[in-house]
């Protein structure tokens, strides 16, 4: 099993910056890609960015440029630093793990709350 803590959420104002953290223990060494997703109230919850065991990286269209995401192994924990926030940002980021056992479904945080204030 793997446990994953999310925190570094907030209020901010537009054009602020915030760090969220993803701490995962329990068999993390089953862990391959981890990412961190979103869902706005009414929305359907989307992939912002993720990064596999090698450090390769993806992000949605609308985050690019201003987030970044980065994976310290030895702390076992990803993070998300996010720049230049904008009202649409704000939204409930959840942090995913992705098991390199395809039969064993993805694991999840409990999220936590990001809100930029216009």
């Amino acid at each position: 099993q793997v446990q994953l803590v999310e925190s570094g959420g907030g209020l901010v104002q537009a054009g602020g910056s915030l760090r969220l953290s993803c701490a995962a223990s329990g068999s993390i060494d089953s862990i391959d890609a981890m990412g961190w997703y979103r869902q706005a109230p009414g929305k359907q919850r989307e992939l912002v960015a993720d990064i596999t065991s090698g450090g390769s990286t993806r992000y949605v269209d609308s985050v690019k440029g201003r987030f970044t995401i980065s994976r310290d192994n030895a702390k076992n924990t990803v993070y998300l630093q996010m720049n230049s926030l904008k009202p649409d940002d704000t939204a409930v980021y959840y942090c995913k793990g992705e098991s390199m056992i395809a039969t064993i479904p993805d694991y999840w945080g409990q999220g936590t709350q990001v809100t930029v204030s216009s």
